[in-house]
């Protein structure tokens, strides 16, 4: 099947999806074709969950979820012990300075050597009350678009395949974008559609600690956003893209999907922001800058003032995706040298909303990368409330935007039209970050 038959595909189930959805509504189909797990068949209070990862090592992401699930992890000035038990892990790959086997003799977790078996505990039908699924580090396959294929969606649908056979599913958080495919990400979201359980998936920008800690007013009539941040494309981008796309959703109206994607890098990219209707975007992007706490320095003062011109001189090689919606609202993300996640954006009248998303890197001090914390705890509340805390088509979009700017930059660097981000929905008025 093409990209485009794929596409056109998903385009009924796009153009129908709720902002209730995320809540637990029910099946598109009409009616869940199995329920989840009610209060009444939870054996214990405490829900018990399956752990896959792709490998544990010294920061790779399930390093840092496991260890949070079975030891803890800081929470509002205490710690805060497990409220999950891990009664089963799959570990796919075992590299040189593997953690995962002094983990699983540690505390005593119970290793299967496949995904359906974590999930029935080795006997036929699921016995969990949660999946945790981190598809992220390891040695697997890049395509021709320098995009590496974890196992997420294949891993997701075995998942899926033992909730079929059991007549029963439970919540399932799966770390950052959905798959490198879009018909695949679609295809997550409508099995957890059809089989009626919590899906939380993403970055933990969205739910990390902000300086100042400010969330962008609902209902704002926003006109455009930018996030400046750095990293990889395939990797870091979509750290960036939910970092902007967590305060673009609470706008007037919510979200109302895609229309083009254009990346660009180098020149191409500073050409294209020095036109005439990128004056906001400019704008937004110095106000962006002005959050960073790694602007270089000389002397304890920075170097120059902060402009797109200091920037395009002292980073040339830049990559941006600068993102139409359906509604006319602008999202540029810029990755760069400065190594932090950086918001701004522009009301309707002038006024600009700004934060830092606080991402401290171990080589900023910190050696327990806190910033999983508060998502750690999102999908903990996850699995004992049986509801997500906010809606995957957030995570469903920025997956799409991920493809879209590879997909642009794999083209040449030209805007791409994207009808089949048709992803309408509307964000919970409560504001779910680290507000600390």
């Amino acid at each position: 099947m093409s990209q485009n038959q794929n596409h056109s595909s998903r385009r009924s189930f796009l153009a129908t999806m709720g902002a209730g959805a995320f809540l637990g509504a029910s099946s598109l189909s009409g009616g869940p074709l199995i329920r989840t797990a009610s209060a009444a068949t939870t054996t214990a209070s405490r829900p018990k969950v399956a752990f896959l990862g792709t490998e544990v090592r010294t920061h790779s992401h399930a390093q840092h979820f496991l260890d949070r699930h079975t030891v803890g992890y800081t929470w509002n000035g205490g710690w805060q012990k497990p409220r999950i038990d891990v009664v089963s892990v799959f570990i796919d790959q075992f590299p040189e300075g593997d953690l995962a086997k002094d983990r699983i003799k540690k505390h005593k977790l119970n290793q299967f050597p496949t995904i359906e078996e974590a999930l029935t505990l080795g006997g036929e039908k699921l016995a969990v009350d949660g999946v945790i699924l981190i598809g992220e580090h390891g040695n697997y396959p890049i395509n021709e678009k320098g995009q590496r294929r974890y196992p997420r969606y294949e891993w997701f649908k075995k998942v899926v395949k033992v909730f079929e056979d059991s007549g029963r599913s439970v919540p399932v958080f799966n770390d950052k974008h959905l798959s490198t495919v879009w018909d695949e990400c679609v295809e997550m979201v409508e099995d957890s559609r059809r089989l009626d359980f919590a899906f939380l998936a993403g970055s933990s920008l969205p739910v990390t600690r902000r300086m100042p800690a400010i969330d962008m007013p609902y209902n704002a009539p926003l006109k455009e956003s930018v996030c400046v941040a750095y990293g990889g494309i395939d990797s870091y981008d979509i750290h960036a893209l939910e970092t902007a796309q967590c305060m673009s959703e609470r706008r007037q109206d919510g979200e109302t999907g895609v229309k083009q994607i254009h990346a660009l890098r180098g020149d191409k990219l500073w050409n294209r922001l020095w036109e005439n209707d990128c004056e906001v975007t400019r704008k937004l992007i110095v106000s962006a800058l002005t959050r960073s706490h790694n602007l270089p320095v000389e002397g304890g003062f920075p170097s120059a003032p902060t402009s797109m011109e200091w920037l395009q001189k002292t980073m040339p090689n830049s990559t941006a995706y600068i993102i139409e919606h359906n509604d006319g609202l602008r999202t540029t993300m810029l990755l760069t040298d400065i190594r932090d996640f950086n918001y701004a954006g522009m009301l309707a009248d002038g006024s600009i909303v700004s934060c830092q998303m606080y991402l401290p890197m171990p080589t900023h001090g910190s050696s327990t990368a806190d910033f999983f914390n508060p998502l750690a705890r999102h999908t903990e509340s996850m699995m004992i409330n049986r509801k997500a805390p906010y809606p995957v088509e957030r995570t469903l979009l920025t997956s799409g935007m991920v493809i879209g700017g590879v997909d642009s930059l794999f083209a040449g660097e030209t805007p791409l039209a994207t009808p089949h981000l048709n992803v309408k929905y509307k964000a919970p008025k409560e504001s779910t970050f680290w507000a600390t």
